[in-house]
């Protein structure tokens, strides 16, 4: 058992609601934008690639709304599957990925996916902006955990399930999910129950060393970044979102949102990645 005070002592979880590809995320996989253009400026412009990394508690489905949106729009998509054991282990995972894609590329992180991002998008010119959805940022030397005890409101300790787990190596850990008949009022308030029932069947754990790992690098230190806060968010309270969007000094859109926000707001979502991509990809 753990609680935020330390986890808060050894009981929370970086959150979150759903990342999801356009399919099964098992891996790694592409979806390919059609040419629709969006506006007349965009269309004549080679649109960059997006790449969306979910966070804790979600799999790549989780996006499956704002890639319909994405791809309406012309914009090529990648979801990628997080292995959601480490900030630094994970980041080596995604930098995989943005190596294999070429040309300029939008990076996307949800909740715990924000620490992965702003670690795998550092020293990578084809980079050109961070959007950040119900995320955290942190700065070198900061974890998630640390990050949200900062300010107030999380309710995610008493609705964690921990799950002790043993490596093929014998070291052992805590896999962390959330209680599934807690999961609708705990970040995904937004959204409808069906949706959230079978979120809350499908969500991936996250390692609960995850969550306690110092972040090394801040990428959105030199890359524009945007960021969607959710002031109805029971994971990571809004204050702590507000914190570190202005350190960052991101363009930030706010919205009466639960975690789930790309869930319940996939237009907005999109309509934010699309803002970023067309502000720095000109």
């Amino acid at each position: 058992m753990f609680s935020i005070k330390g986890l808060r002592g050894r009981r929370f979880v970086t959150a979150v609601a759903a990342t999801v590809t356009a399919g099964v995320a098992v891996g790694t996989f592409a979806v390919t934008a059609n040419s629709a253009p969006e506006h007349a400026e965009a269309g004549r412009h080679a649109r960059p690639t997006v790449v969306l990394e979910h966070g804790a508690f979600a799999d790549a489905s989780s996006w499956n709304g704002v890639i319909d949106e994405l791809r309406a729009d012309g914009y090529p998509v990648v979801a990628a599957a997080n292995p959601l054991r480490g900030p630094h282990s994970d980041a080596t995972s995604l930098r995989s990925l943005l190596g294999h894609i070429k040309g300029p590329k939008i990076l996307v992180g949800h909740s715990y996916g924000g620490s992965v991002i702003s670690q795998a998008a550092t020293g990578d010119p084809d980079v050109k902006a961070l959007v950040y959805v119900a995320a955290f940022l942190p700065a070198p030397g900061e974890t998630a955990l640390g990050l949200t005890n900062k300010y107030p409101g999380s309710t995610l300790p008493d609705a964690l399930d921990p799950v002790p787990f043993t490596n093929p190596d014998g070291t052992t850990g805590t896999d962390l999910y959330i209680q599934q008949d807690k999961f609708r009022h705990q970040f995904a308030a937004d959204v409808s129950r069906n949706q959230a029932a079978l979120a809350a069947a499908g969500q991936r754990p996250i390692a609960q060393a995850a969550l306690e790992e110092k972040a090394t690098t801040a990428a959105w230190k030199t890359i524009p970044s945007w960021d969607v806060i959710t002031t109805q968010d029971l994971n990571i309270p809004a204050a702590a979102q507000r914190f570190m969007a202005q350190r960052a000094h991101a363009h930030t859109t706010e919205v009466a949102a639960s975690h789930s926000v790309a869930v319940s707001h996939p237009h907005l979502v999109a309509g934010v990645i699309e803002k970023a991509a067309r502000a720095t990809t000109r």
